[in-house]
Parts: C-alpha cells; sequence; structure tokens
C-alpha cells in the first residue's frame, strides 16, 4: 500500500525491515528512490529530529561514486526519513552468506571500493561509525571488476550518529554492531575516522575468512577481545596484504592507515591476488561434538537461538535483527576491571579446513578418546609386568624347596 512521504515523495513498496525502520521503494521527481523511514519512537524524539536537521547539509554533500548518496532529508509530522538513490543489486552480507567467502582479488576489490568512498566521507568530516557487510551495497547493473566483483557502494550514512543522541546513550552506552567495533569505542571514548578502518579491516578479514576476527559468543566476550586480543594469522593469505590487515586493526588508532590510503594500497595488491582462489579455513569457534553431534562455542554460553554473524544484538535477550540485519543497538561500555580481565580463552586462531580447534568440542572429545586409549594401554602393560613378576616369584618359591630336599639327606 502506497504511502505519501512528505510532500514529494510516495513509497510503495517494503525493501527490508532493521531495528532503525524501514526501507522502502520509492518515487520522486526525478524516478526511483530508496526511502529509509525510521522508527516512530525516534521521529517523535525531539532531540533526535535537531541532529537529524543539522545533518542534513554534511549528509547532502556526500558525492562519491562508491557512496549511495542521500538526496533529501524528510521531517513531516511523524515521519523522519532519509531519500537515498536506489541501488539495483544486493548486499555484500546476503552475497556472503551465499558464498561464504570471496576469493581475495573480489575481496580487496570491493573493499578497496569502500576505502574511496570513506575517504571522500571523512574529508568532508562525515565519520560512519557502522561499516559492514549489511551496509555495503553492491551495483548489480554496474560493470564487472577484478575477481568479477560488482561496484561497492558504502550506505546509511548519519544513520548511527542521528540515533546515538547525547540523551540516549550518554557516555555509558555504544551505539554499532559488536563484531566491528574499534577498541576504543568499547572503552567508551569517542568515534573519529579511525573506527571505520578498523570496522573495513575486520570486513575484509571476514570476506576472506567468513568469519569476523574476534566475533562468536557472548557480545560482551565479543567487546572484550577487541581491546585484549591481537588478530591471528589467516592461513595461506599473502604476507602483503595480511600486514595491511594487521596494520589497520591496530588497537592504538593513530597507528592505522587512512581511508584513501588503504584504498590505494588495496588497488596495488590486486595484480598478485589474480586467480587465487578463496581460502580453505574453517571457523574456529563453532564445533560438533562427535559424541553428541551438538554444535557448542567452547567456552561461551550457548545459545538456542541461532544468530547471523555479523549481527549479534548487543542486548542480552534481544532478538536478532531481521531481513536487512541493521543493528544500530545500545550496551553499557565495559568497566576497566571487565576489560583488564581479558578474554575468556586465547584469541580465536582460525585453522586449516577440517582441523579442530585446541579447546573445541570435537578436540576435547579427539583427547578423550586419546586419554581411553593410553589409559587401556597403561593397564595393558601394568598388567604384562605383574604377570611377570608373579611368574619371576613363582619360579624363585618352587625352586627353593627343591633344593633344600635335594642337599638335606647328603648332610651328615
Amino acid at each position: 500500500m502506497a504511502r505519501k512521504i512528505g510532500s514529494r515523495y510516495t513509497a510503495h513498496q517494503i525493501l527490508g525491515r532493521g531495528s532503525a525502520g524501514t526501507v522502502w521503494l520509492g518515487e520522486g521527481p526525478e524516478g526511483p528512490v530508496a526511502v529509509k523511514l525510521l522508527r516512530e519512537d525516534l521521529a517523535s524524539d525531539q532531540e533526535l529530529v535537531g541532529r537529524f536537521v543539522q545533518e542534513r547539509t554534511a549528509l547532502l554533500g556526500l558525492d562519491h561514486p562508491h557512496v549511495v548518496s542521500v538526496r533529501d532529508l524528510v521531517v513531516d509530522g511523524n515521519d523522519l526519513a532519509l531519500v537515498m538513490d536506489l541501488v539495483r543489486g544486493t548486499d555484500l552480507r546476503t552475497r556472503l552468506d551465499r558464498e561464504k567467502r570471496l576469493s581475495p582479488e573480489a575481496a580487496v576489490a570491493i573493499v578497496a571500493d569502500v576505502a574511496d568512498g570513506l575517504a571522500a566521507a571523512h574529508a568532508a568530516g562525515v565519520v560512519h561509525r557502522d561499516v559492514k557487510p549489511e551496509n555495503v551495497l553492491l551495483d548489480m547493473q554496474g560493470p564487472l571488476g577484478p575477481g568479477g566483483s560488482h561496484p561497492a557502494l558504502l550506505t546509511d550514512f548519519g544513520v548511527a550518529k542521528l540515533i546515538d543522541s547525547p540523551r540516549r546513550t550518554r557516555a555509558t552506552k555504544i551505539i554499532g554492531t559488536p563484531d566491528y567495533l574499534a577498541p576504543e569505542i568499547v572503552e567508551g571514548l569517542p568515534p573519529r575516522a579511525s573506527v571505520d578502518i578498523y570496522a573495513l579491516a575486520t570486513v575484509l578479514y571476514e570476506l576472506l575468512a567468513g568469519f569476523t576476527p574476534f566475533g562468536g559468543g557472548h557480545p560482551g566476550a565479543v567487546l572484550r577481545r577487541h581491546v585484549t586480543e591481537t588478530v591471528v594469522p589467516l592461513p595461506g593469505i599473502p604476507d602483503e596484504l595480511w600486514q595491511l590487515i594487521v596494520q589497520c586493526l591496530a588497537k592504538a588508532p593513530a597507528s592505522r592507515l587512512r581511508a584513501s590510503e588503504l584504498g590505494a594500497r588495496l588497488r596495488e595488491l590486486l595484480p598478485m591476488l589474480a586467480g587465487m582462489p578463496p581460502l580453505d579455513v574453517d571457523e574456529p569457534d563453532a564445533e560438533t561434538d562427535e559424541d553428541t553431534g551438538e554444535t557448542q562455542v567452547p567456552d561461551e554460553p550457548v545459545s538456542s537461538t541461532p544468530v547471523r554473524r555479523g549481527a549479534v544484538p548487543l542486548v542480552p535477550g534481544a532478538k536478532p535483527a531481521d531481513s536487512n540485519r541493521d543493528t544500530h543497538t545500545s550496551m553499557r561500555v565495559p568497566a576497566p576491571d571487565e576489560l583488564a580481565g581479558g578474554a575468556r580463552g586465547t584469541a580465536r586462531a582460525p585453522r586449516a579446513a577440517g582441523a579442530p580447534r585446541p579447546g573445541s568440542a570435537r578436540n576435547r572429545a579427539a583427547a578423550r578418546r586419546r586419554r581411553v586409549v593410553l589409559g587401556v594401554a597403561a593397564a595393558v602393560l601394568v598388567a604384562a609386568a605383574g604377570v611377570g613378576t608373579w611368574a619371576a616369584t613363582s619360579g624363585d618359591d618352587a625352586g627353593t624347596p627343591q633344593d633344600s630336599r635335594n642337599s638335606s639327606p647328603a648332610a651328615p
């Protein structure tokens, strides 16, 4: 059912729903558009509406081939909406769900596009704050690039900042998606351009591996890993590319590259990645216990509700986001003593396909079998040693009386 959005736009059908609002296919004076209609409770927040209007100039000024342009911001009664370019394609999360992981060439080409878009945004003073596969759109009508990749465009600029109003979050809340949050955000520091670089490097790692470097388990554990753990190398990745990822995942924001530098460096690596197949690695956290057949996360609580990677709800008990997995949610900043405790266990090390991870349910089952085998072998050795000792002792005991009988008649 069509509905009017302001005086210039008409929304015809829903394209997706998320925690921040609903995306509609719409029509405007210049043709088809995408309209992101924010939730009613957000639209009724006068402070947020004020911030919305203040951001108008910055958001409308973002014009780059790898940014989904915001054409208009509408404030009309209970309606608060961003009118954006309509991209004919899909989001990167959908492709990643379908293919599990991408070839290094395609992954690097996509991330280079996003880095170029971020460079333009950062130059305009805009920080995205929620870079993740759900917010990267692939233009299926655009020309194919390296590795058969479609042009990538970053969307949802400004939404995280709009929702992160001081009254809603103060200094004790975190806005974002756990798997992609930079350490300084977890520690309660204000977000700067470097948080987008950290998130984008996490996306690149995920495209290559099929999972994020610090994700898995309870969101509190995920946040702790960002602060306390060091990323573990991916098997089979070229060293030049790995060093680039490590630099952009540095705990210190000043150590990371700028977006323009990251985009340029990634494009320099494309020729050496041509024809390289996707990495053959297994995710380190989810394991199937061969004894019970149950999937478990070592050292973390196991939830009966499957949660899609990259969309872990920040608030325990909250439902995962739906079709477009928009996760602009919040949780409290962990206290220093919680962060100092470190994550349970060690860094989540990727492993070659089929190899169990130390401490996993599968590995523990194998260890139990080895202990049983060793225990049986030890028991057999002990039993054999006991039989040998008994035989030797029995032989001595039997010979002594016979010797005595033979010698006693000879004694006078």
